[in-house]
């Protein structure tokens, strides 16, 4: 039972709203009730903290969702890393566009968005851009063999679910086709470039053109993935075995060729 003066508080299934609004402002049930609103609006800042956490992440990619979180949102600001880039795009993506009605190509480039993206995370890469039919990531590790490792290991989960996603689609008569990746590493600047109107956080440097040019020699060289010799140079000595030379090509915008190596499908781990 309550005291004089004041209700008890509400029983269970009981709506707080069948209470006089003086119960949560005077008396013994003032004390408890009036702590309702500031709970409340304790709640909503979290809730709305997530919700930007979850906003940027998704339009920035997680690690630079969480660097502009915590601020660094300056104009010119970027940090020289060392890190494994991984560029990719669809094979004959042109061609597709051209001969399927527009009302399929979104949800083809969602499909192997979809594939490429969560291979990517769930190797520990960061994707920063997407460009139409491209994805740029970067992986970094305390070891650059270890960062070489979990970018071939993202490579290797993309095409079985390429493989997966191509079956799907060619059972609902939609076009399929397959993901080019480029694999390199380098110095990169990496944070805000852009004017005080528009900013974007990403990657940028000679090694970032490198990459992409990389990916685009795989239609010349009819591979699914190419990768530098730099990256091959720092891959741990036990796991090159794994490479094949495809021989020494010059890219275009850089100045010397390279050597360009792939994956053997039939190397054993």
């Amino acid at each position: 039972m309550g005291t004089e003066g004041s209700n008890p508080a509400p029983s269970t299934g009981e709506s707080v709203a069948n209470y006089d609004r003086r119960d949560f402002i005077d008396g013994r049930n003032g004390h408890r009730w009036g702590l309702v609103p500031m709970l409340a609006l304790a709640v909503k800042c979290v809730s709305l903290a997530r919700i930007a956490g979850t906003l940027v992440e998704t339009y920035l990619g997680r690690d630079a969702g969480q660097r502009v979180l915590k601020g660094l949102i300056r104009r010119g600001v970027a940090d020289r890393i060392s890190a494994v880039l991984w560029y990719s795009d669809l094979r004959e993506f042109t061609r597709i566009t051209d001969q399927s009605p527009p009302e399929q190509i979104i949800p083809l480039l969602d499909d192997y968005a979809e594939a490429v993206i969560s291979a990517i995370y769930d190797n520990g890469g960061d994707v920063l851009k997407l460009i139409g039919d491209g994805t740029l990531a970067i992986f970094t590790a305390a070891a650059a063999e270890e960062a070489c490792r979990s970018a071939i290991a993202a490579h290797n989960l993309l095409q079985e679910r390429v493989a997966q996603l191509n079956k799907r689609r060619a059972r609902g008569t939609l076009p399929t086709t397959d993901v080019y990746v480029g694999l390199h590493i380098g110095e990169v600047f990496y944070g805000n470039i852009g004017s005080d109107e528009r900013l974007d956080f990403t990657v940028v440097g000679p090694a970032v053109n490198e990459v992409a040019r990389i990916a685009a020699m795989c239609r010349s060289v009819e591979r699914n993935v190419l990768l530098s010799q730099a990256f091959a140079n720092a891959m741990a000595r036990l796991e090159r075995g794994r490479l094949v030379s495809v021989g020494r090509y010059a890219l275009r915008g850089v100045e010397r060729p390279q050597e360009l190596f792939t994956l053997d499908p039939f190397f054993l781990d």
